[in-house]
Order: C-alpha cells, then sequence, then structure tokens
C-alpha cells in the first residue's frame, strides 16, 4: 500500500507580529469564524479565509463508497460487515486521504476480514503474518471507540506497541498504528488495571518513534497527524540552531490535521505565528555560547514530540478531570552529550472544555424566571474580568492551573522542576528545564448569570402583600386576646406569620451576597501546586445557604398551615367543635413537618466544600439543575419542596373542592363564592399556577408565569381584603376610627389674683403633661 507520511520543510518564522488594519473587514469562508482578526476554520477547509479546499471529495473506490474526509486522515467505507460474523457492523475497508502533487486523492482500500478478532490478531503477531494487514485490521476493528471495552482497548494497545517496536514495522503499518492510537483515545471505558499499564506503556513507545521516525526514513522531518494524535520527528544540525518550536494551530473542531502543525527548527524565541492561533506550543531551546561551539562537531540531534488530544492514556489519582480537556505534549531530545540537554522548556496550552458539556446560559435565565421564585425579573450581570473575557469556555472560565509532567515512576502528575508563568493573552505558560510528557492542568468555575433585581410587578405586589399582612396580623392578634375561640383564630395567625417572614426573607435576602464571581482568579505565577481537580467551587460562607434554608422552611410552612387550617375548616363543618389538643397538634404539623423537611434536605445534600449540592449560586433558593443545565428529579428543588408541596396542593384542592360543594348546597350563590374564594387564597392554591409553568411552553407557559407571579406576590394583599370584607373587622376599625375621634384633650383652670386689681379675676389654661 503505497501510503506516505507527510514531509514538512524547514521553517523561519521571524518574531513579528503583523496586526490587521482596524478598516478591514474579514470575512470567513465555508464556515469559518473569524476571531482576534483570524479565520478559524473547519477541518475540510484551509487558508487565510478557509477558501481552500482540504479534503478528498466522497468517492466510490474499490466497490466501496467512502465519504468526504479531510487531507492525512483515514476514511472507512459505508459498507459493513454482515450480521452473524465477528466483526458485524465494522466497515468492511479503509482508505487514506493524501495530497499527492498538490492534488488530494484516496490511496487504494485496505479490507477487513470479518471473521477476524483482535485476538486473532495478537496470536498472528508472532508469526512471519503480514504485519500492513494486521495493522489495518487493528484499525478498523478499534473504529468505532463507543464500542470498545476495557479488553478491547487492552489488547489493541498490546498490538501497536508490538507494531510500533517492530523492526520489520513499514511506514505504512506505523501510519495504521497511529491511527488506532488516535482513535484509542476516543474510548471510554472503566479504569482498568491492566488497560491502564498497556496504554501508558504505549506512550513510552510513541516517545521513541517521534524520535527515530525521521531517523528511519532518512529525512529531515516526518510527522504522521490524526485526530487526536500527532506524531512529528525532525533530524536537526546542533550546531545550527538556537531552539526548535513545535506548534499545533487551532480549528473549529479542535482536531489535528497536518496542515495545522508547524515546526520551527531554528527559533531563537518563541514565536507566534501571523494570521494562525495557536492552541498547542513547545519550545525547547539549547544552551548558548561556548556549548553551542561545543556543538559544532556533534552530528544531528533528533527531536521528537507527540501531542495527545486528551490525557486518556495518563490516569491520573491525584487530579480528578470531570469535563476539562487535558492536551498532553511530550518531547524528546536525543544524540547530545549530558552537558548539551536543553536548556529551557516553555510550552504554551489553550483550556479547552470537553464538547459534550453544552451550557446553556439562556437556561439558567428560564430557571430564574420561570421556577418557582419565578417572581424574580432578572437582570443579568455582564460582570468583566480581564480573565473572564479571554477564557470563557463554554459558559467556565479559567481559575487556576497547574504545569506537570507524567513522572512514570510515580505514575501520576508531578510539578517538579516546572513553573508556570501568566495567562495575559489567553494562553497557560509553562516552563520546565527537562524534557518529557507535559500538561497543564486546570480548574474552571462556572460562570454564573446572578439575579441583580427585583422586578417592578414583585416589588409593589410583595410591598402590598407586606403592608396588608401586618395590618392583618395586628387584628388578629387583638382577636385573639379578645375571643375565646382561640382555636379557630391560631392557625390564620401561623399562615400570615410564616408568609410575612417569607416575603421580608425573600426580599432582603436572596440575591447572593457572596457571589463566586467577585472572588478573585487565582493563576499566581509565583505558586505551581498540583491541582486536585478541574472544578472549583467556593467553599460556603453561610449567609446564602442559611437563607435558602430559611426560605425552603418558611414556604412550607406556610403551605402546611394552609393545610392545617383547611383540615380545621372541614372538621368544623362536620363536628361543630375541634379536638382537645388540637392546637399542639397543629403547631406539630404546621412548623414541625417543615422544619424536618428542611434539616433532612440539608442534611442530605449539603457540604461545606460543595453547598451548590444543596443551594444554587444564581439566587439563594434550593439547587435545581445538573451539570448541563437541565432540570433534575435528584435535585432538592424536585424531591424536597416541589414533590411535597405538590402532594399538599392536591390535598388542598379536595378540601376546596369539599368545601365548595357543602357551601353551595346550604348558602346563597354570592356568600358561597365569597366563601370559596377566601379558602382558595388561605389554601395556596394559585401555586398550581407555578407547577403548570413547569409542564407547558409556548403562549400557555407565558400566560402561566404572568398569573403565577401576580397571584404569589399579592398573595398578602388577597388575605388583607378578604380579612377587611369580615364584619367583625370593619366593626374593629369603625370603633377605632371612633375612638380616634372622640380623644379630647383636657385643660386644667387655675384661678389667681394679682394685687393691682386684685378685685378682677383672670384665668389662665395650661395643659397637663
Amino acid at each position: 500500500m503505497p501510503i506516505t507520511t507527510a514531509n514538512t520543510t524547514t521553517t523561519t518564522i521571524s518574531p513579528t507580529t503583523v496586526t490587521p488594519p482596524a478598516t478591514t473587514v474579514l470575512k470567513c469562508d465555508n464556515g469559518g469564524e473569524p476571531e482576534n482578526g483570524v479565520c478559524i476554520c473547519p477541518d475540510e477547509w484551509t487558508g487565510v479565509t478557509c477558501s481552500e479546499e482540504n479534503f478528498c471529495e466522497e468517492q466510490q473506490l474499490g466497490g466501496f463508497r467512502f465519504p468526504r474526509t479531510p487531507i492525512g486522515w483515514f476514511a472507512y467505507s459505508e459498507e459493513k460487515c454482515e450480521e452473524g460474523m465477528s466483526g458485524a457492523g465494522k466497515p468492511r475497508a479503509s482508505t487514506r486521504c493524501l495530497s499527492v502533487n498538490g492534488s488530494p486523492g484516496f490511496s487504494p482500500p485496505q479490507i477487513l476480514q470479518c471473521n477476524l478478532l483482535l485476538s486473532d490478531i495478537q496470536k498472528n503477531l508472532t508469526s512471519s503474518a503480514d504485519l500492513e494487514t494486521l495493522a489495518t485490521s487493528t484499525q478498523i476493528l478499534t473504529s468505532k471507540a463507543e464500542e470498545l471495552t476495557a479488553e478491547n482497548v487492552t489488547a489493541a494497545a498490546e498490538i501497536v506497541n508490538t507494531l510500533l517496536l517492530s523492526a520489520n514495522a513499514t511506514e505504512s503499518v506505523r501510519v495504521s498504528a497511529v491511527a488506532t492510537v488516535s482513535q484509542l483515545l476516543n474510548a471510554t471505558v472503566p479504569d482498568d488495571t491492566k488497560e491502564n499499564n498497556a496504554t501508558l506503556g504505549l506512550t513510552v513507545t510513541l516517545d521513541q518513534l517521534s524520535v527515530n521516525l525521521s531517523l528511519s526514513q532518512n529525512t529531515s522531518q516526518s510527522q504522521v497527524v490524526q485526530p487526536n494524535l500527532v506524531v512529528q520527528s525532525a533530524q536537526i544540525p546542533a550546531a545550527d540552531t538556537h531552539g526548535v518550536q513545535f506548534t499545533s494551530l487551532r480549528g473549529i473542531s479542535g482536531n489535528f490535521l497536518p496542515n495545522r502543525i508547524h515546526l520551527n527548527t531554528n527559533a531563537t524565541q518563541v514565536v507566534m505565528e501571523n494570521s494562525f492561533i495557536a492552541d498547542a506550543l513547545i519550545y525547547i531551546r539549547f544552551p548558548p555560547g561556548e556549548d553551542a561551539r561545543s556543538r559544532q562537531t556533534d552530528l544531528n540531534v533528533s527531536l521528537g514530540f507527540v501531542l495527545y488530544q486528551n490525557d486518556r492514556f495518563f490516569r491520573s489519582k491525584l487530579y480528578m478531570r470531570r469535563r476539562a480537556t487535558i492536551r498532553v505534549l511530550s518531547a524528546s531530545v536525543r544524540g547530545q552529550e549530558p552537558n548539551k540537554v536543553p536548556q529551557h522548556v516553555e510550552m504554551m496550552f489553550r483550556p479547552r472544555a470537553s464538547n459534550v458539556v453544552g451550557m446553556e446560559l439562556d437556561s439558567l435565565k428560564v430557571v430564574l424566571e420561570r421556577r418557582i421564585l419565578s417572581k424574580i425579573k432578572t437582570m443579568l450581570d455582564n460582570t468583566s474580568h480581564p480573565l473572564h473575557d479571554m477564557l470563557l469556555i463554554n459558559g467556565t472560565s479559567l481559575y487556576d492551573f497547574s504545569c506537570v509532567f507524567w513522572n512514570y515512576s510515580q505514575k501520576d502528575w508531578s510539578t517538579s522542576g516546572c513553573s508556570k508563568g501568566n495567562t495575559s493573552d489567553g494562553l497557560m505558560r509553562c516552563f520546565c528545564n527537562h524534557t518529557t510528557n507535559f500538561a497543564a492542568l486546570w480548574s474552571f468555575r462556572e460562570n454564573y448569570e446572578y439575579a441583580e433585581a427585583l422586578g417592578a410587578i414583585s416589588i409593589v405586589g410583595l410591598s402590598l402583600s407586606f403592608l396588608g399582612l401586618i395590618v392583618t396580623i395586628i387584628y388578629n392578634i387583638k382577636e385573639i386576646f379578645q375571643n375565646e375561640q382561640k382555636k379557630n383564630l391560631i392557625s390564620r395567625l401561623c399562615i400570615y406569620l410564616s408568609l410575612l417572614a417569607f416575603i421580608i426573607t425573600f426580599v432582603s435576602g436572596v440575591q447572593n451576597s457572596s457571589r463566586q464571581i467577585d472572588i478573585e482568579v487565582q493563576t499566581d505565577d509565583r505558586t505551581n501546586n498540583l491541582l486536585v481537580s478541574d472544578e472549583h467551587v467556593e467553599p460556603d460562607r453561610g449567609s446564602c445557604t442559611a437563607v435558602a434554608a430559611l426560605l425552603h422552611f418558611l414556604l412550607m410552612a406556610t403551605f402546611m398551615w394552609n393545610s392545617v387550617n383547611g383540615t380545621q375548616i372541614l372538621i368544623q363543618k362536620i363536628r361543630r367543635s375541634l379536638p382537645p389538643h388540637w392546637t399542639l397538634l397543629s403547631m406539630a404539623l404546621g412548623w414541625g413537618v417543615p422544619a424536618l423537611f428542611m434539616g433532612i434536605t440539608l442534611g442530605v445534600t449539603y457540604r461545606v466544600d460543595n453547598p451548590l449540592g444543596y443551594r444554587q449560586e444564581e439566587f439563594c433558593w434550593l439547587a435545581a439543575l445538573d451539570k448541563n443545565k437541565h432540570f433534575s428529579f435528584e435535585k432538592p428543588l424536585f424531591w424536597g419542596f416541589l414533590l411535597p408541596v405538590g402532594l399538599i396542593l392536591i390535598y388542598n384542592i379536595v378540601l376546596l373542592v369539599y368545601v365548595s360543594i357543602k357551601a353551595t348546597r346550604k348558602s346563597c350563590f354570592r356568600k358561597s363564592f365569597l366563601e370559596c374564594f377566601t379558602l382558595a387564597v388561605l389554601l395556596g392554591v394559585s401555586w398550581v399556577f407555578g407547577y403548570l409553568v413547569l409542564v407547558t411552553s409556548g403562549t400557555m407557559n407565558l400566560v402561566f408565569s404572568i398569573l403565577f407571579c401576580l397571584c404569589t406576590t399579592t398573595q398578602g394583599l388577597q388575605i388583607f381584603i378578604i380579612t377587611a370584607t369580615m364584619p367583625t373587622f370593619r366593626a374593629a376599625m369603625s370603633r377605632s376610627v371612633q375612638y380616634l375621634s372622640s380623644v379630647s384633650i383636657s385643660f386644667n383652670n387655675v384661678k389667681y389674683r394679682l394685687w393691682k386689681n386684685w378685685h378682677k379675676n383672670h384665668s389662665e389654661k395650661y395643659q397637663e403633661r
């Protein structure tokens, strides 16, 4: 199979930067995206404006149809192995897109034996079997990474390792083996010791390949580039270079392509190429002065670079990566004397998040407006921070990073001999005094859309409810002291008190006063400590969690007292009198059950080092969303609030229907309607609109959102209006007005005589104090 690696030429890039004129409007073609004056291109296109083709067209070849494929990559046939065979569902053939004399075209296809297994290939490696056929078969059998098991990955890694170390391996065997490794980097399998050892051993072999590849081909430079793996090799005269720079340029997909891999074999310093943006870079500087002159008689120095799309083969126990993509960049230098080792190694990495993480910023706003606290009218905070602007990644931003290398003796990352630089231009800079497998481990934090203020409707409604509840509570307290039937009034008073306390707590504390966005980013270049996780969650400061817990308790208490009051009305209609211990029982239910729910929810989900398991960060309320910002039934908002409150509402609605039927039979329509409306308000039935918001969309969702906001924010005002219609309230208000109008100021009269004109009486009035 006539497959050749892409040979590159030595380039020398001057350390200059060209800034496009301010008046130039960059237009990117074929789906390219402009960024900082540069077009970031899709995989199939290249050039300054993404206008140059970089692919082989879809083609029928050897009886197989292959899809459009970028230059340098492999394509797999649309035809699959038939059912009943061990390779069922696997592609029947593969080919590679190559550029020959500037014209892209597919190489002759390689056909898979559909009954072949990876275990069969392992057995044949010790025989004189055709290595090229075995390498191609291994590649095709691992082409569907999502179907691979830990045993498959282990077997494939061992096969590739043997092929690359074989003295009989040809160039096409090596290319096919590298393509297999690229596919294995996409595999997601459980942690397995045997698989870890096999893949980690493979990284050592790839380092050797990167140094020896150009030697075996008798070329100055050679590279093999696949979507997830780059192997670059170079031979340079030791006396003619000050340093070598390897650069991987950025594309939309993040995949590697030959035209995005650049090598500068005579760089005096790190150079950022014009019209490109780097994703990863490594610069190796050799000793200057006398050491350089001492290298005049040395032979060529062999350099090798291996760039991994992720750290799939480097399983760390010290650093837990959940969502970040950590690229690993290996550098190897051989052929020099011990006193001529590289003096300085500098790297740059651009932080990237996994594609599976979709931070839907709008979902935060939707939850903020439409969930149970939809009364909040959000005004998104357009916070600006230099690092937030430069390192914004799928709704997250860089918090800290550490520069590390893989320590094979410890089988983990280490910071020994490495330090980190600044991130002023959006790249993580690392410096080390040796060559090996490097990476920049980084931690991110979420970029939250904080609730800035309540809307005008909410402020007016809550203010009126506050005033109405104050008057109603004063009236009820007075009635309790004057009325012998205190049991009938205590439950309503508790409803009013819990609702008033909720409104006060909500207005004063629902906005998060200790926001993570106000905490300074910790990218200090003076420290280089190994990070323990890629997710940074600020430890709880207490105030927001306390508010969330208090809101949870008070709102649950309001609903429980609604039910207690409704049950009391029902009992009185049936028995005419309440049970002897009803007051104690109602207190236990009204205050005890909400406290129990709040305590259990807090105890199960809250941790000081991760408070967001219990509450939200955007505002102080129960957590509702998963990592992808989708509503989760496992979060406390559902099982700690929505579920129990939903059951209470169902019970309250049943009470309302029953009492309404009774009232309609015994009273006139007007009286029964007022009684039912009063009971509906006291039972909190308007919160049903909140549940309808969760299950509707479009116009109906908007209608229910408005109704929910209006009804819930004015609930205290509704209670006051209902109370004001009661004859006893009007009588009490009338007595108060009469009392105030009848109040007169009494004066004392004092008579006295003056010596002059003593026969006349004089009087003087003064007010008693």
